[in-house]
């Protein structure tokens, strides 16, 4: 064997005994002969000492060890000196007395350090990614999404799931976004395409009679990516029979609760997790996916604002738009310069500015005088108003409100960001702090005013609320609800799901709403519209995303962070170099002629 320990596994109870270790050189230091090195595994790191009066040969070898040498180190535990322990590390009570050292493989001098905060930037890290992933952080953050996939695994089988792969290599099916394409050799000129999800196979397989199923399933999307969004990630795939929502949601709160507590047992998870609708979640958060841990909830002050001379107001009220704020508790103080800044921020996220208004002094409400009263330009109403407006919104002496104006839905997105960006600016969100909570109820269509056509607001096979289905032959298609449903954590989305149609006729309904002809409905979803008249049993699901939740439990602002190989902002993987151009052979093969060669 090339190692009888680990190197972070030596405590003080170790001491004494003979050990073979084998890692990586992190710091080497040279006291006067004796060196220092700190070698490194998976597991930890711990100290070994070479010193030329009992280990003359190790220590001549020692000196021409350097940073990232992968060697074996074969000595006696010893308990520290008194006063040189290092209780930063688990195995700062002890050190290593060497007797032999062997080089087995030499590095070249690293891009950059290997250390806990390594100051390098984030393409050079992604180019070398194999040495990015032996920092502490890196190994930590792959390490708990480990736990959190095994802690998934052992707790759907424990409640009799059946983990089931489904094909890569699927037919493309509008799903949202766009498919990446797969051209087929022995069929030229047809296409597989990558799954965005497994919607219709683990549909297939409710009718099939698994009843519940999962898998840690591979998803793919040519979407431009963000933060929180790679063109290939992981989700946690789930479906069940003979199941209503609330079936669904109390089996995923279980699971998430559980698992938060076992593996990042330093989290503050607030429980239960609420359930609200996504009427209520737009109206007093202004996003369908709000943030709990604060407050800053809106107030639609519409009949109000129609009483000002402000024509920003006075317009949109009259032309069917809404005034809407939130008051910010203790911020009268807010200076012109942070006031401008909130000004900035506004008209960064698409809107024309915000009013807002300034309570000062120390009268209670219903006391407010003129003087006390500082407002934005426009908004000269008398002290009686503000007073109402105060009372509408439960603002008070000290603090501020801010106000925009405009239509639905662009009314409550610039909100949205004015209420994360005030949360940001007052530190008032602890990241340590989960606040998880069901969204329900949302549209079953939206309008897309592009196209000019209806679209689904979660996928087409979404069920409509129970009762609603005369509608879907009315004129207001925008107003029926869904069995759709999303699990929010900290303001961002970690799961969709719904409750299935399961039924031909209603789902050929939803695809003629959404545009599809027969023909295309047929070509396109014709195996599960038929499946759908072999028995299928009521079923739904939800798949929560893999990436962001660990992205979350690691405090990480980016899923890239929690991805061994990810890409960049751009979908290059700087790693591979890869998208890349082939061989006109391989071209040729596939039947494939590219007729205008990129940039």
């Amino acid at each position: 064997m090339l190692r009888s320990a680990d190197c972070g596994s030596l405590r003080g109870d170790n001491a004494g005994s003979q050990v073979t270790l084998a890692g990586w050189v992190g710091r080497r230091r040279d006291h006067g002969g004796i060196i220092f090195i700190d070698l490194r595994d998976r597991s930890g790191s711990v100290q070994v000492v070479f010193n030329p009066e009992n280990a003359a040969d190790a220590t001549r070898i020692a000196e021409e060890v350097r940073g990232e040498w992968v060697v074996q180190v074969k000595g006696t535990v010893n308990r520290r000196p008194a006063g040189s322990e290092n209780p930063a590390i688990a195995t700062g009570d002890v050190e290593v007395m060497a007797t032999e050292l062997t080089v087995l493989n030499r590095s070249l001098t690293p891009p950059f350090y290997i250390e806990e905060d390594a100051d390098a930037d984030e393409s050079l890290r992604l180019r070398y990614r194999y040495l990015d992933l032996r920092r502490p952080p890196m190994l930590r953050n792959l390490t708990l999404r480990h736990n959190v996939v095994k802690y998934i695994r052992d707790f759907l089988s424990d409640r009799d799931f059946l983990e089931i792969e489904t094909p890569i290599l699927i037919k493309s099916t509008p799903e949202g976004a766009r498919d990446f394409l797969v051209p087929s050799r022995m069929q030229p000129g047809k296409f597989y395409a990558l799954p965005q999800s497994p919607q219709q196979m683990k549909q297939l397989l409710m009718v099939a009679g698994i009843e519940r199923y999962f898998q840690i399933a591979r998803c793919f999307r040519d979407e431009d990516l963000r933060a929180d969004r790679q063109l290939e990630f992981t989700q946690l795939d789930l479906e069940m029979s003979f199941v209503e929502e609330d079936d669904i949601l109390d089996l995923t709160e279980e699971l998430y609760t559980g698992m938060i507590e076992t593996v990042a047992p330093e989290k503050k998870l607030r429980k239960p997790f609420p359930r609200i609708t996504y009427d209520e979640a737009m109206e007093r958060f202004a996003s369908d996916k709000p943030d709990l841990r604060f407050g800053l909830e809106m107030t639609d002050v519409s009949e109000l604002a129609g009483e000002t001379e402000f024509m920003v107001f006075l317009s949109t009220v009259e032309g069917g738009g809404q005034v809407k704020g939130f008051v910010v508790p203790g911020q009268a103080q807010f200076v012109t310069g942070q006031v401008k800044e909130l000004e900035d921020t506004a008209k960064a996220a698409g809107a024309a500015g915000l009013a807002y208004i300034r309570y000062r002094g120390s009268n209670p409400v219903g006391q407010l005088t003129e003087e006390e009263i500082l407002q934005s330009a426009g908004l000269r109403m008398p002290a009686e108003w503000h007073q109402r407006l105060a009372d509408k919104m439960g603002a008070g002496p000290g603090d501020m409100i801010l106000l925009m104006a405009g239509r639905q839905p662009r009314l409550n997105a610039w909100l949205s960001v004015m209420r994360t960006h005030v949360s940001e600016l007052l530190e008032l969100t602890d990241p340590n702090e989960l606040a998880f909570c069901f969204v329900t109820k949302f549209p079953l269509f939206e309008w897309n005013e592009d196209a000019e056509r209806w679209d689904s607001s979660h996928h087409p096979f979404t069920s409509p609320e129970d009762g609603q289905e005369p509608a879907l032959d009315g004129e207001h298609l925008g107003d029926i609800k869904s069995k759709a449903y999303d699990l929010v954590c900290n303001g961002s989305e970690l799961a969709s799901g719904s409750i299935r149609i399961h039924n031909r006729q209603l789902q050929e309904k939803i695809f003629a709403i959404l545009g599809h002809s027969k023909e295309e409905t047929e070509s396109r979803f014709g195996p599960i519209l038929e499946a759908f008249e072999y028995g299928a049993p009521p079923h739904g699901g939800i798949a929560p995303g893999i990436d962001r939740l660990v992205a979350i439990l690691c405090n990480s602002p980016s899923i890239r962070d929690v991805i061994a190989f990810p890409k960049t902002q751009s979908g290059t993987d700087l790693l591979f170099d890869a998208p890349t151009s082939v061989a006109q052979s391989q071209l040729d093969e596939l039947s494939i002629q590219i007729t205008e060669q990129p940039d």
